[in-house]
């Protein structure tokens, strides 16, 4: 296993994941360009092991669309103020669809586990399909971005098995809103304790136990699990080719169900944005 400095848990990690991935590996590194770009460079090297993959500050760190998003430690202090990390492992699911959403699921319960009593409010985080974690007074709290990608077939594995390298950003402390749509939001407002090193210990083991559950049942199991955090459900909202309509949740492979003027749409394209209708 690779040595870390002392603040990350990387030996605990490693101790919770390793049974369940053989090769498993945690890695932290001081700076890096985006670490799922670290990952398929490695994967497409040769180097296609299960990694976990954290970096201190992101210098061209990857949202979904092509989208920017950077962290970098507060200058002079040695403060983590965001979690960002990559998870890559081969993954053979029968389906692939609605895997960003199990991944929301997972790291959301792992931050928030108890959901308060029905028709006692919403849960403090939420998800924005398909891959943005919000609190619920609407702000965006984090990201993910799922790739994956087949570098040929290594012996033993299935023809489905593919390199899918899970990637994903947290704001633990305030950050600037400038330039920013949607506000902000960081975990210490979910808990004041929590630090980055804390918060990549909640997530990493159930979240390697969401994708192996994930791919062996698909999306399915996780879709009522969703529909307790759906953001979006019963809202108001503009697709991007400026079609309008009302969310009406996800079906059991993880399609988006928006009713508008012309019926029900299933709404499951990766380059399709869904927000919040203004007004």
């Amino acid at each position: 296993m690779t040595t870390t400095p002392a603040q990350w848990p990387a030996e605990a990690i490693w101790q919770a994941v390793a049974p369940l991935l053989p090769g498993f590996t945690v890695e932290v590194l001081p700076t890096v360009d985006s670490t799922s770009s670290e990952l398929m460079r490695r994967a497409r090297a040769g180097r296609q092991e299960p990694t976990l993959l954290v970096a201190e500050a992101q210098t061209a760190g990857r949202g979904r669309l092509g989208r920017d998003w950077h962290s970098s430690a507060y200058e002079g202090t040695g403060v983590v103020p965001a979690l960002t990390f990559s998870l890559g492992l081969p993954l053979a699911p029968r389906d692939w669809s609605g895997l960003s959403l199990a991944v929301g699921i997972s790291v959301a319960e792992s931050l928030q586990p108890t959901l308060p009593d029905v028709g006692s409010g919403r849960p403090r985080i939420l998800l924005k399909w398909p891959n943005d974690l919000w609190l619920q007074d609407e702000r965006k709290l984090g990201g993910i971005l799922v790739e994956t990608a087949s570098f040929g077939q290594q012996a033993g594995a299935s023809d489905s098995q593919r390199y899918v390298v899970v990637g994903i950003g947290l704001n633990v402390l305030p950050v600037l809103a400038q330039g920013l749509r949607t506000p902000p939001a960081c975990l210490r407002e979910v808990d004041a304790t929590l630090t980055a090193a804390s918060a990549l210990q909640r997530i990493a083991a159930p979240l390697v136990q969401a994708l192996l559950g994930f791919a062996e049942a698909g999306f399915a199991p996780f879709q009522a699990r969703f529909a307790q955090r759906d953001l979006l459900a019963g809202r108001a909202v503009t697709l991007s080719d400026g079609c309008q309509g009302t969310a009406h949740g996800v079906t059991e492979d993880g399609t988006l169900l928006v009713h508008t003027a012309r019926g029900m749409q299933a709404v499951n394209s990766a380059e399709v944005s869904v927000r919040p209708a203004e007004g």
